[in-house]
């Protein structure tokens, strides 16, 4: 089983950044590949981004496109996104999932492609 914790949220104003991180424990495995996605309040579950497992091959929401950065760092089992230029409307609980791939470089954008998912971590952005 794999454990995913995501960290970093919090509270900013339009125009600023935010780093949110998710830290994998249990049988984890670098050959996972890796997602974020949001839930804004009465809204479905949205993608975000996700990357491979190698981290070469990354893909974006087009909501996000120039403005987030998904990164991973394999040595220390955690996923980033990088959020610059945030605007009120990715106001969100943020999310991060985990599934095995058996390519380094396929990526998935489908909630239902993902095994494991962390508790959510809330990001609120001002106007």
């Amino acid at each position: 089983q794999v454990q995913l914790v995501e960290s970093g949220g919090g509270y900013v104003q339009a125009g600023d950044s935010l780093r949110v991180s998710c830290a994998a424990s249990g049988r984890t495995s670098s050959s996972y590949a890796m997602g974020w996605f949001r839930q804004a309040p009465g809204k479905e579950r949205e993608f975000v981004a996700a990357i491979g497992w190698r981290g070469t091959a990354r893909y974006y929401a087009d909501s996000v496109k120039g403005r987030f950065t998904i990164s991973r760092d394999n040595a220390n089992n955690t996923v980033y996104l990088q959020m610059n230029s945030l605007k009120p409307e990715d106001t969100a609980v943020y999310y991060c999932a985990a599934r095995l791939s058996y390519s380094a470089y396929a990526y998935y954008t489908d909630t239902r492609e993902y095994e494991h998912w962390g508790q959510g971590i809330q990001v609120t952005v001002s106007s």
